[in-house]
């Protein structure tokens, strides 16, 4: 029994000390963040009560979980940066962080993550920023819950909602992004979920992301952005049951993909956009179970793609469900079901008897000389249609749904 409570003095001396709450407030004997950061000790809890801090450049350099009670502001007083995580095991909860300071050498945010892991960013309400959330060569942390709203006019000088940068697996979830430049940006960033987020009314692209590779973006909504959401320049992406609503204009579109590769769309709905997809220099995506609904263009291609599969989709009452710009074709579309498909069905198997051409005469003239769309309705192009479809001369012709659905696409 001695031996016994000689083992357990061991181990208290080995653990001098245990996590302690720090309080603060306007009228405590620590009334800053940063005071209670540098009393703190690793793993300490700090506890902000409602008030107005006016702090910014606050580092915090140890494993610590703030919290604040009633959603106390923190004000940099448009000064800089006001909150920089550089520890590992650092939670920061429950925070009103405004007055972001604006530079054209600086990207300061609200709050930075850098070179940290295993982190929550959550529960925070950001507004007047620059940048919102940047995260910077960190990894295997978590931004959950928070709205960040910005007050973006120019591109040139205004930042984005949630940033990561050579940042891997991240879960970005449940976040309402505004009026900044782009809602969520991504640059060389791998195996992310960006998941259960609202990105809408942002200058350029509700999401952006360039050089990432095995990331999953689902059940997100990006709805009346400058220009929808770019994917670039990367592989193994799965973008999963997202609403693409509304993105309008001479540029506009719900998503552009360049230089993507062995993709899965799956279970989106693209509806009212100039264009649902805009895709160029992309190959070996399968596009499933989405919807495409009211766009200009359905689908854009321009050239250099190749083997992608287009398989029970819904193209329902689009200006052009796909404008095609080269003669060469490889990509399967089976099994999509066309509001402008006028065969028949007679051994009643759901599948239509005629194969159905989606790239229209017209598409390819309107691509070439973009002024003729004046006559989209007109009994002229309804008669240059037809003569494309018996006889393809300008647009591919093996590129057919051969097995056009009769009835839409349930999933």
């Amino acid at each position: 029994m001695k031996n016994l409570w000689l083992f357990f003095i061991a181990i208290l001396m080995a653990y001098p000390t245990y996590a302690q709450n720090i309080e603060i407030c306007n009228t405590c004997a620590i009334s800053t963040l940063k005071k209670a950061i540098s009393t703190a000790k690793d793993f300490d809890t700090i506890l902000i009560k409602k008030g107005t801090y006016k702090e910014y450049n606050i580092v915090v350099d140890k494993p610590l979980t703030i919290i604040g009670k009633n959603y106390p502001v923190i004000d940099g007083e448009l000064k800089g940066e006001i909150i920089t995580v550089t520890a590992d095991n650092v939670t920061i909860d429950g925070l009103f962080i405004i007055n972001v300071g604006t530079s054209y050498t600086e990207d300061y945010a609200a709050i930075r993550v850098k070179r940290s892991k295993n982190f929550v960013i959550q529960n925070l309400v950001l507004e007047k920023l620059f940048f919102g959330i940047y995260l910077e060569k960190s990894r295997d942390g978590k931004v959950l819950h928070n709205k960040i709203i910005g007050d973006a006019i120019e591109e040139y000088n205004s930042g984005n909602g949630i940033q990561l940068w050579y940042s891997h697996n991240i879960e970005i979830e449940h976040n309402f992004v505004q009026h900044v430049r782009d809602g969520i940006y991504l640059e060389f960033s791998d195996d992310c979920l960006i998941k259960n987020n609202v990105s809408t009314e942002n200058l350029r692209y509700g999401l952006h992301f360039m050089f990432s590779n095995n990331d999953i973006y689902q059940d997100n909504t990006f709805e009346k952005n400058g220009a929808g959401v770019a994917v670039m320049f990367s592989k193994k992406i799965k973008m999963l049951d997202n609403i693409f609503k509304e993105n309008w204009g001479t540029a506009s579109y719900g998503m552009l993909l360049k230089e993507i590769n062995d993709a899965e769309i799956t279970g989106n709905t693209f509806e009212e956009n100039t264009i649902g997809i805009n895709i160029e220099g992309s190959n070996r995506i399968v596009y499933k179970n989405n919807n495409f609904i009211n766009n200009g263009w359905a689908i854009k291609v321009r050239g250099a793609c190749y083997t992608n599969s287009f398989i029970e989709n819904n193209f329902l009452y689009n200006s052009f469900d796909i404008s095609y710009n080269s003669k060469v074709n490889d990509n399967v579309f089976d099994k999509n079901y066309w509001t402008s498909y006028t065969g028949y069905d007679l051994d009643k198997d759901g599948i239509g008897d005629v194969p159905y051409r989606p790239v229209k005469l017209f598409s390819y003239i309107v691509n070439r000389t973009p002024e003729t769309i004046i006559l989209l309705r007109s009994l002229f192009i309804d008669i240059i249609d037809f003569s494309e479809k018996v006889s393809p001369v300008f647009t591919p012709d093996n590129l057919l749904d051969n097995n056009p659905l009769i009835k839409k696409a349930t999933w």
